[in-house]
């Protein structure tokens, strides 16, 4: 298949192969851009967690130097969450935790439903692509003088539209379920990282004893 023969579909196809191609580049491009931001935000989140696992208890200066360290990481807005609720108690806590993994998510999978569109629109518009060519190719039988292998050479022009959208829509569908299982990792690494920090902070008050109480039940 030479370059020519790539031009020649794309121009009677009506320039539908052209808007594949655009369709293909922005798929290639937001998988691309999205795998790297991902697969660095899980490995880098990984060493946080491993670096608060390390410690039985959370003070406020543990809290802040690992704050420091998650730098931009979405664990870094738990960590700023719980420094400034620390005097909470645990049930307040979590939910504020809760609040932070909240609006961290959108931010997870933003550009996700470009991916999501091409992978339905590419087949529909290589689809729409074959039915215009195909209009081409039986029109050659209203002209006199041509055989009807001008039709069967036209049809199989006309497939080649389908093909590349269909071809788009598995590549955009593997790097789709290939960033949404990252953005799942990237959540389960935050809810792991808020029990951490329940566990090790437990800024609820602690209850007062039964032989603590004892002697005022007594003087009663």
């Amino acid at each position: 298949m030479t370059y020519a023969y790539i031009v020649h579909l794309a121009n009677y196809s009506d320039g539908v192969l052209y808007v594949l191609a655009v369709l293909l580049l922005i798929a290639l491009a937001v998988i691309l851009d999205r795998s790297w931001s991902l697969r660095s935000t899980i490995i880098r989140g990984k060493s946080i967690i491993r670096a608060t696992a390390e410690h039985a208890v959370l003070s406020q200066d543990e809290l802040e130097t690992l704050l420091k360290r998650a730098g931009k990481l979405p664990e870094a807005a738990l960590l700023d969450t719980a420094i400034r609720h620390l005097d909470k108690q645990n049930d307040s806590m979590a939910n504020r935790l809760d609040e932070s993994i909240m609006l961290i998510a959108p931010v997870l999978d933003r550009r996700l439903w470009i991916l999501d569109t091409v992978v339905t629109l590419a087949p529909l518009l290589g689809l729409f692509g074959t039915i215009i060519r195909m209009f081409h190719a039986f029109s050659v039988l209203a002209q006199p003088g041509h055989a009807p292998a001008d039709v069967t050479a036209g049809v199989a022009d006309a497939l080649v539209a389908t093909a590349f959208g269909i071809f788009i829509a598995m590549l955009g569908l593997t790097g789709f379920n290939a960033l949404t299982n990252q953005v799942r990792l990237i959540i389960h690494q935050l809810d792991s990282m808020k029990m951490m920090i329940i566990n090790r902070t437990d800024a609820a008050p602690a209850a007062p004893s039964m032989t603590a109480r004892a002697p005022e039940m007594m003087r009663v």
